[in-house]
């Protein structure tokens, strides 16, 4: 019986259109074959047709001027996460670390580099988490932008945030 069901879901796999016809065996069993047996009685299946999924049409080139790679808006999500905005970021050296949260994940040549009061900070980096070292304290902005190279992939809103520290005379 075991045979029976591997053949058929073989048979009915193939692509292939073939007469199917069942039939009782000696045994007593139910069995299918593509060609009716000597001497047996068979019946012709009746098949549904087979499923079949149109191509998609080719996309139509890109607008000159634009790039193909990159539609305006890349990310779903980019944004600053780990960064308190409605108190003070207790940093007692001005060093702290802050989260990008981005969907889908950061793809291909692009990196992360951060903004920090509308100027770029520190190394660009492909890890979403980021380390910013002996700010101010103060009240500061903060956003993050994805680039390729010297070009802006896209950018968050910026955070604003306030850093308290420790003053030493």
């Amino acid at each position: 019986m075991r045979s029976l069901l591997i053949f058929l879901l073989l048979f009915f796999a193939c692509p292939v259109m073939a007469q199917i016809y069942k039939y009782t065996d000696a045994d007593g069993n139910t069995a299918y074959s593509n060609q009716p047996p000597d001497g047996v009685k068979a019946q012709p299946v009746e098949l549904p047709p087979l499923n079949r999924v149109e191509p998609q049409a080719a996309s139509a080139p890109p607008v000159e001027g634009t790039s193909r790679e990159q539609p305006l808006s890349a990310y779903e999500v980019l944004e600053l996460t780990n960064l308190p905005t409605t108190e003070a970021l207790r940093a007692n050296n001005g060093t702290f670390t802050v989260n990008v949260l981005i969907k889908p994940r950061l793809q291909g040549p692009h990196l992360f580099r951060l903004l920090l009061d509308d100027q770029p900070y520190g190394q660009p980096s492909n890890v979403p988490i980021l380390q910013l070292v002996n700010i101010d304290r103060g009240t500061h902005s903060l956003a993050v932008q994805v680039i390729d190279g010297e070009n802006i992939v896209q950018q968050s809103p910026a955070v604003t945030f306030t850093v308290q520290r420790v003053h030493k005379p």
